[in-house]
């Protein structure tokens, strides 16, 4: 199997308008064996970035390493990858039989070895009786069994996949995320994965690569980036229902709080050094809905709000609130007695609040530690 080391890669498309950078000069290791995944919006970049990898693309500058080999003068088939598509790509003439017989066959395997290896996949990926099948007559989880063996079946030391679940039911996609997540530590091949659906990457990915504008904003663990995330972008992209957001002014006398228009928040003196020492100004406070507690009668609450959106869910209630122009969602138990209307008071713990400078969309946490140092 191989490592996967980008250094400094770019690629810049020329256009009727320009220049435009899709991918601006990304660093990152895959280690041997790791499942990463690239995230981010459309058009950050991502699928450009695997295109490059597997030599569909050509870097308008930077270096592409597999297994410690510089590739980026090697033909695709000799770069040892093997892509996943979103559409699959399947031969529609061909039985499912020779889709997955077809890599190997062209490699010149025997009739035996091609046979033998064709019903080792089958049976691994629960296939077995459709390989007479052809991919007309097979559902869509069916048709991504056959895409993914075909892309096993000649051990690639590199699996590209490039949003191969999108095209699924939602029922089918979170079944497919477990299987693929287990076949992948089953044959210990090195997986980088794109996909803009952040729940897929949470769930699946030993570490992920956010994307935004052609850069990795940030790389971490799932854990990592939901509970430290070191700007804007990653907080409000990583978790469902996304991250709340007040704008919200510095104020000093004799404790510092932020005065975030509809209500003000006191920090403690810990927080207040944090946000001394990061030298901000003005902040975008953050609060995920799981964090923010609401109850009828409690002291040192932030803000009193009428319920203005109920949304049940079965497990969980999602409550909408309306501070100002701001829509806030806060997840409480669904056995809780609250109606559309009435009003509750609404608590931020301050261990589970985040702040962001205004202008640079920095964690002022990373400002701090950075200014400590």
């Amino acid at each position: 199997m191989a490592d996967v080391k980008l250094v400094n890669l770019t690629k810049i498309f020329e256009t009727r308008h320009g220049k435009v950078v899709a991918v601006d000069h990304i660093n990152l290791y895959v280690k041997d064996k790791e499942f990463i995944v690239l995230l981010g919006p459309s058009g950050c970049g991502k699928t450009t970035t695997l295109r490059m990898i597997a030599g569909l693309e050509t870097p308008t500058e930077g270096e592409i390493y597999i297994g410690g080999k510089l590739v980026n003068n090697l033909h695709p088939k000799d770069r040892d990858v093997a892509m996943v598509f979103q559409n699959y790509a399947l031969y529609p003439h061909m039985t499912v039989y020779d889709n997955l017989a077809f890599p190997i066959r062209i490699r010149g395997y025997t009739k035996e070895e091609i046979d033998r290896k064709v019903k080792e996949i089958a049976e691994l990926l629960r296939i077995s009786h459709l390989l007479n099948r052809k991919p007309k007559e097979l559902s869509g989880g069916e048709q991504q069994r056959v895409a993914l063996g075909r892309a096993i079946i000649r051990k690639p030391k590199v699996f590209l996949m490039d949003e191969p679940l999108s095209n699924l039911d939602a029922k089918l996609r979170v079944i497919m995320r477990a299987e693929l997540k287990k076949l992948q530590k089953t044959l210990g091949v090195t997986t980088i994965y794109v996909t803009h659906d952040q729940v897929e990457a949470m769930t699946m990915a030993d570490r992920i690569a956010v994307m935004n504008k052609g850069r990795i904003v940030q790389l971490g663990t799932p854990s990592d980036l939901f509970n430290k995330p070191k700007d804007i972008f990653v907080a409000g992209f990583i978790g469902s229902p996304p991250m709340n957001f007040f704008e919200c002014s510095i104020v000093e006398n004799k404790h510092i709080y932020l005065d975030c228009n509809v209500f003000k928040y006191k920090l403690s003196k810990e927080l207040a050094s944090i946000v001394r020492k990061a030298g901000v100004r003005e902040v975008r406070l953050g609060i995920r809905p799981q964090h923010i507690i609401v109850a009828k009668n409690i002291e040192n609450y932030v803000v009193e709000a009428p319920v203005y959106v109920i949304e049940p869910l079965g497990t969980e209630l999602i409550l909408n609130f309306k501070l100002g122009d701001t829509i806030v969602k806060a997840i409480v138990p669904p056995e809780i007695s609250i109606q559309p209307d009435e009003v509750v008071r609404l608590v931020f713990p301050e261990e589970k609040i985040y702040l962001f400078d205004k202008r640079t969309g920095k964690s002022v946490y990373e400002l701090a530690s950075t200014r400590g140092e």
